[in-house]
């Protein structure tokens, strides 16, 4: 049985969360199918253009994004507080850009609504707020979207997704950090691309490239347009760590370069080893919650778990030796 998303999500403990889409069967969310040779690239396009619009809508900030041949990754950042700064008029039109205007909400906006009318158009209103910081909704509104599309384009019906999104809880810096290299990095350990500046459709590109036509508003890093970020690493760092993250998993050789360590991983006191480690963490859909073991128990409490799946390979991966 599939464990209730309340019993996952806990922002009191974290807004940091990793979640996962993978196609359903043989269903291809981009790429070159290689029994009937048809092309499915453009869809990446599909995916990254509907990301920038939600990022846009929702108080959910993108901190890393890969879009694979069947499945998609997502670092995300629920910003609660962001969304209840909004006015009533301000989450009417960011629902609007997604839903249209609830007919309840129209009706209010007449000067002679009665007073029953009006208070059943304010609660729409925080009903959809709280919806506008809900990772639920906010993958509803990617995965519907691109489930619709593709169907209408492969001219079928059906299931496009398998089942609904895997979610991850990211609890401290350092799963953080490591998760979001783990994203980045699917292209290179997929053999999609040799070097994380060619790997499209991913947000490391995004941050050291660019992106053709407009990308997604990615959450800012250490020092990044003026103002602080909960990422603890700047640019230049990050993108030496994805590189040398790159070379150690991909290549295998975790030994090899054990003595030109980037200065981050001196900072965080990473072992080689360790984080190698992290990196298969995130593979396993099973471990639902990602940290030290003190900070799992802690959140398990929060959301009524008397444990959670995992928490001994954490204290191997995730806790400095």
């Amino acid at each position: 049985m599939a464990t209730p998303r309340y019993n996952l999500v806990c922002l009191d403990a974290t807004r940091f969360y990793h979640v996962v889409s993978r196609c359903v069967r043989r269903a291809f969310l981009c790429g070159i199918d290689r029994d009937t040779g048809r092309n499915f690239e453009h869809r990446r396009q599909w995916v990254v253009d509907r990301i920038r619009i939600l990022a846009k809508t929702f108080a959910i900030d993108v901190a890393s994004y890969a879009v694979m041949s069947n499945h998609l990754h997502l670092v995300l950042l629920v910003d609660p507080d962001r969304a209840s700064a909004w006015s009533s008029e301000e989450v009417v039109e960011r629902w609007e850009r997604l839903y249209g205007t609830p007919d309840i909400i129209k009706m209010a906006t007449d000067p002679n609504a009665s007073r029953a009318v009006f208070n059943a158009a304010q609660k729409a209103i925080e009903t959809r707020r709280k919806r506008l910081c809900d990772i639920s909704w906010f993958m509803k509104c990617l995965n519907e979207f691109i489930a619709r599309k593709a169907n209408a384009e492969d001219k079928c019906t059906g299931a496009f997704w398998e089942g609904r999104f895997k979610s991850q809880a990211l609890l401290d810096e350092r799963a953080l950090l490591s998760c979001m290299v783990y994203v980045d990095l699917n292209p290179i350990r997929a053999a999609m691309a040799e070097t994380p500046e060619e790997s499209e459709f991913t947000s490391i590109r995004q941050r050291v490239i660019g992106a053709d036509g407009g990308g997604i508003p990615l959450l800012p890093l250490a020092n990044e347009a003026g103002s602080e970020s909960p990422v603890p690493i700047g640019l230049e760092d990050y993108a030496e760590l994805v590189d040398w993250t790159g070379r150690v998993v991909v290549q295998g050789k975790r030994g090899a370069i054990a003595a030109d360590l980037p200065p981050i991983l001196e900072r965080l006191r990473h072992s080689n080893e360790s984080w190698a480690a992290s990196m298969d963490l995130f593979r396993n859909a099973e471990l639902k919650v990602l940290g030290p073991v003190l900070a799992i128990r802690e959140f398990a409490t929060r959301v009524s778990r008397k444990w959670f799946r995992g928490m001994a390979d954490c204290r191997r991966a995730l806790e400095p030796g």
